[in-house]
């Protein structure tokens, strides 16, 4: 995959229910748990400081009020696929799990596995940290 547009065209190809499309942002609802869970995953472009274009692919888990600081650092050492960082969103600090990936080194299929496990992920560490709830 050479350029975002090729990533949208590929995720609305494969039936990928999207709910938002921006110029170089789209959002992709997942359906999980036989439908009773849904998470928001949302792929963008970003660029490094040699210009070199990622895919970064990003799902919101849970305010970070009350969030264990040790326990997200942990899960950070442990994970073998994202990492968790701290986003805002409408002025309130979020835990995010997030993955970037270099367009050179793209494939539909990695783009599919992104979405479903970014988003899979992230929705089982919102049920953890949420005491089941479903937030975002």
């Amino acid at each position: 995959m050479q350029n975002f547009e090729q990533i949208r065209s590929h995720l609305g190809a494969s039936g990928f229910r999207l709910t938002m499309q921006e110029p170089y942002v789209v959002c992709v609802e997942l359906s999980l748990d036989g439908g009773r869970r849904h998470q928001s995953i949302f792929l963008s472009e970003i660029h490094d400081d040699d210009e070199r274009t990622y895919l970064r692919v990003a799902t919101t888990i849970a305010p970070i009020t009350g969030v264990d600081a040790r326990r997200a650092l942990a899960f950070n050492w442990e994970s073998r696929v994202g990492y968790l960082a701290i986003g805002d969103l409408d002025g309130v600090p979020y835990l995010q799990l997030c993955e970037n990936r270099p367009y050179d080194a793209l494939t539909p299929a990695e783009v599919d596995r992104l979405v479903l496990e970014i988003g899979g992920m992230g929705d089982r560490i919102e049920h953890a940290l949420s005491a089941g709830g479903d937030l975002l």
